[in-house]
């Protein structure tokens, strides 16, 4: 018997003349935790495909458990063990715990009348797989993102997984959900199961894979241990690029010390926090980090005005502002970078050009006429400064990368000049290349004299973006760590 569950040989894909997978190798032993790694558009999402048979390759092989296949179809993938848990978890939110725990074995049993203390039996033996304790009749709409994965997970593992494979399955999940997952993964792992696990974050690939496949292109760039890998050696394979002075600040060429507070709060309450107190200086990066629900993004909601403060001051550039809209924000200077910029930064269908210049769009009319060649060419000014790859900046923001999109974002509110700049999760879902990119551009500004607040609770992203972090935890600030002490280590410590 092979030691290898899953061996993929020279894997070719092309859609239309454009070569997404180009000779791939991926190969995974029995009872690992793989990491699959690489930038949007690397390749990842169609090899997966092809080993779930969704879109099976043009040319090469895919073994697996020993026998060997020209191309796979989803019911010979599910049939030999093969299970995918999506980054939307592919659950049923109008269902029931017990109608999405029971499901499959309902549809393979092809069952025309649905047997409500039957399938009651099966989803409790399915919860089993898990030791899962929810309530069979809960709506699955109504539970946490955590709790539906496990669901999911469950269900496969009920279906007798030989190897699963999950796609950034940490996105929206706390410390403790996540630190729960990963319990789960290694004893699965213990058990003889094995996992291909797919995300971009550096620290929970070290701390849960054993060996890594890193693509790019198309191609396979790297494969070898998770141990010996360097941070450095892995930000090339991935990139092509080198970043060797990501982790260099310059904190004292940019903080204006002397100089008036760009903003400071005194005892400032809100909705979901209470009696914050802090400064930011110009050219200073400060964060904000603490665990899902400590309050981080009610407080950035507040500074725009999106929620109401209930107590306390804020005064920027030294005079006492009430902040009752996002009017009130902006001409105060300042600006919000949302939490999710598919629903709440961007209008997807819409041109790149007209999402950057949404929020200035009075600039570009006279009465009722717009002018359009002043409009496309502030467009253009900014798709430049802050290096947007698109050929057109007339086609829908929708056709970017996550990383470009929320390049996107930054312009909008950027082009308001505003002297505060607040971003809620700036890098969540965006490449790794694009998160330094975006990182280099945030401190260029801040040299430029703009304050940043950045709330995140990526601790490695705080910990090599700012220059000093407040901790919150349950909606009041708990500390502040200085830029001496800002290790992922002490951030750990203090968020739990």
């Amino acid at each position: 018997m092979s030691e290898y569950i899953l061996d993929c040989k020279s894997v070719c894909k092309s859609f239309g003349g454009v070569h997404a997978l180009q000779n791939v190798d991926l190969r995974v032993k029995r009872g690992e935790v793989h990491c699959l790694a690489g930038e949007n558009g690397c390749g990842k999402s169609t090899i997966i495909k092809a080993i779930s048979g969704f879109q099976p390759q043009d040319s090469g092989t895919i073994e697996f458990d020993g026998t060997v296949y020209e191309a796979l179809s989803p019911s010979v993938s599910i049939d030999q063990g093969i299970q995918v848990i999506y980054q939307d978890m592919s659950v049923f939110p109008n269902l029931t715990v017990q109608e999405n725990l029971a499901i499959n074995t309902v549809i393979s049993n092809k069952k025309k009348i649905y047997n409500h203390k039957q399938q009651r039996e099966i989803a409790k033996k399915v919860m089993a797989t898990l030791d899962l304790d929810l309530d069979l009749d809960d709506l699955v709409e109504t539970l946490p993102v955590a709790s539906k994965q496990l669901i999911a997970i469950a269900r496969a593992l009920y279906a007798k997984a030989k190897f699963l494979i999950l796609d950034e399955p940490t996105t929206a999940l706390t410390r403790k959900e996540v630190d729960r997952l990963f319990e789960i993964i290694r004893d699965l792992k213990a058990k003889g199961l094995s996992i291909l696990f797919v995300s971009h974050k550096l620290d929970e690939m070290y701390e849960i894979s054993d060996s890594i496949t890193i693509m790019r292109s198309g191609q396979t760039v790297y494969t070898g241990p998770m141990a010996t890998l360097s941070e450095e050696d892995f930000t090339h394979y991935m990139t092509g690029r080198d970043f060797s002075d990501v982790d260099n600040k310059h904190a004292e060429d940019r903080i204006q010390y002397d100089a008036t507070p760009a903003i400071e709060l005194n005892n400032l309450s809100g909705p979901g926090f209470a009696g914050v107190s802090f400064k930011v200086q110009p050219g200073e990066i400060v964060g904000i980090t603490g665990q899902l629900g400590s309050g981080r993004s009610e407080l950035c909601n507040t500074l725009f005005g999106i929620e109401k403060a209930t107590g306390g001051t804020i005064t920027c550039a030294g005079k006492q502002v009430t902040i009752s809209s996002v009017k009130d924000a902006t001409k105060n200077g300042i600006a919000l970078v949302p939490e999710d910029r598919l629903t709440e930064g961007l209008f997807l269908p819409v041109s790149i050009m007209e999402n950057i210049t949404v929020v200035n769009f009075d600039k570009f009319t006279k009465g009722v006429t717009l002018d359009s060649p002043k409009q496309i060419a502030e467009s253009s000014q900014w798709v430049q400064e802050i290096h947007v790859k698109t050929d057109n900046h007339l086609l829908p923001v929708q056709t970017l990368s996550g990383g470009n999109q929320q390049k996107v974002v930054l312009a909008k509110w950027l082009s308001t000049n505003p002297k505060i700049l607040i971003l809620n999760g700036p890098t969540v879902g965006v490449d790794i290349g694009a998160k330094y990119d975006i990182y280099a551009l945030l401190r260029e500004l801040a040299k430029k004299g703009l304050a940043v607040l950045v709330a995140s609770d990526d601790l490695t992203e705080v910990s090599r973006l700012c220059d000093r972090t407040i901790v919150m935890r349950g909606g009041v600030m708990t500390g502040e760590i200085d830029c001496k002490n800002l290790t992922v280590e002490n951030l750990t410590k203090a968020i739990m």
